[in-house]
């Protein structure tokens, strides 16, 4: 157990945040630091034909100890982190022999990691957890995925008695900010499919992902004195009320679950003259999906009649349901369930609420389901992770490699 709490703990105090203003790969330069490392590291291990290209992009390569001829596989992690929350000096916290009740992760600041709140933590008393200080995010989002590839493929190095083919592994930056595979060389990869390792709680076990777009609406009004302004205003911040008040109200992120889709509108700046907002769209079902982007240029055509042709729209799609892709190689989901169920693990198979470097894979031509990495409340300074998990995670790949060969 120390070993990977030492391996993992390594890696999140690197910060790897993305940064989606760049127009860079990686995004951020520090991303390199963690790259040049997991480079050397796979070098130290034994694994083979380890690159990284001018991208960052990292491949490796734990040649088959069989004979006969088997699939190529492969698992997939990103380094880096979101820049949704600070990831810089991360200072995690263990939590051994967890008693069920609260964690105090900041003291000064009254930062509480809960259970009444949290109710997932029940499930881990008694295991040891690493979490925040409360004043960063932890980074198992997806340093925890690497940790458990690295870690069984050391396994697997240290213990030739267990059969496997030829295993591809790969590390990609700015998954968060929907990059992660954008320069991923498939044919170089060489796998006939892989698996990303980049789910939450122990057993998620993922083929199916939301179809994404991201809309950019952007106001142009005009200022006149408001005491005469009648009949001559246009305000450009209650148009964009207005716009976002069309929107199902019912149909956001906290008012959702499953597989119902939502709207979101997550940024907006403005004054009368100048107002822009952004929104994301999420839907599991194509058809669905597309009544959404119809909505927004819908409601973008009605509001343009009543004011003036004030609204322009950047609407574009982001990335699709894998599940498409996946479905015709239906094995490799079934070997990753009977792969669990051989170590202990319950399979949790549901549709991933967001979208995955497998997404875009899949439809790159490597089918690439989830597979937990076992961290939860990913993004935040609530975000922790059972050891457990993680251990439970590296037999599972194991077992993955190890099945492969009897098929």
């Amino acid at each position: 157990m120390q070993d990977i709490i030492e391996r993992f703990l390594s890696y999140v105090r690197i910060d790897t945040q993305s940064d989606p203003t760049s127009k860079t790969t990686p995004s951020t330069e520090k991303q390199w630091h963690l790259a040049n490392e997991l480079v050397y590291e796979l070098k130290q291990i034994g694994m083979q034909d380890v690159t990284i290209d001018n991208n960052a992009y990292i491949m490796a390569t734990l040649p088959s100890n069989i004979d006969k001829k088997v699939p190529t596989i492969g698992f997939i992690a990103h380094f880096d982190t979101t820049p949704d929350f600070t990831g810089t000096d991360v200072k995690p916290q263990i939590i051994e022999d967890y008693d069920g009740g609260d964690i105090i992760l900041n003291v000064d600041q009254k930062i509480v990691l809960s259970p009444f709140y949290f109710e997932d933590l029940q499930q881990y008393k008694g295991q040891t957890l690493i979490t925040t200080d409360g004043t960063t995010l932890l980074g198992a989002d997806d340093k925890a995925g690497i940790t458990e590839i690295i870690t069984a493929m050391e396994h697997l190095i240290n213990h030739p008695e267990i059969k496997h083919g030829a295993i591809r592994v790969g590390f990609t930056p700015d998954e968060e900010i929907g990059r992660g595979a954008h320069k991923f060389d498939v044919e170089k990869f060489g796998a006939d499919w892989a698996y990303t390792i980049d789910g939450s709680q122990i057993g998620e076990l993922e083929y199916e992902n939301f179809n994404a777009a991201k809309a950019k609406v952007t106001i142009s009004g005009k200022s006149v004195h408001p005491g005469y302004a009648k009949g001559k205003m246009i305000n450009a911040l209650s148009i964009a009320t207005e716009f976002m008040s069309i929107l199902p109200p019912e149909e956001t992120p906290q008012n959702t679950s499953g597989r119902e889709g939502f709207f979101h509108v997550h940024h907006m700046e403005g004054e009368i003259e100048h107002a822009v907002f952004e929104l994301i769209i999420r839907d599991h079902d194509m058809e669905q999906f597309e009544r959404r982007k119809q909505l927004l240029r819908d409601i973008a055509t009605k509001l343009n009649k009543d004011h003036d042709g004030c609204i322009s729209m950047e609407l574009s799609d982001q990335y699709f349901n894998m599940r498409e892709k996946v479905e015709p190689v239906f094995h490799i989901v079934e070997i990753a369930k009977e792969a669990m169920e051989k170590v202990g693990v319950e399979p949790i198979i549901k549709p991933i609420r967001g979208g995955t470097d497998g997404s875009q894979l899949s439809y790159m031509g490597l089918p690439c389901p989830n597979i937990f990495a076992g961290g939860h409340n990913f993004h935040g300074k609530y975000e922790y992770i059972p050891v457990e998990s993680m251990l439970k995670a590296v037999e599972v790949i194991v077992k993955i490699c190890e099945l492969v060969t009897e098929k």
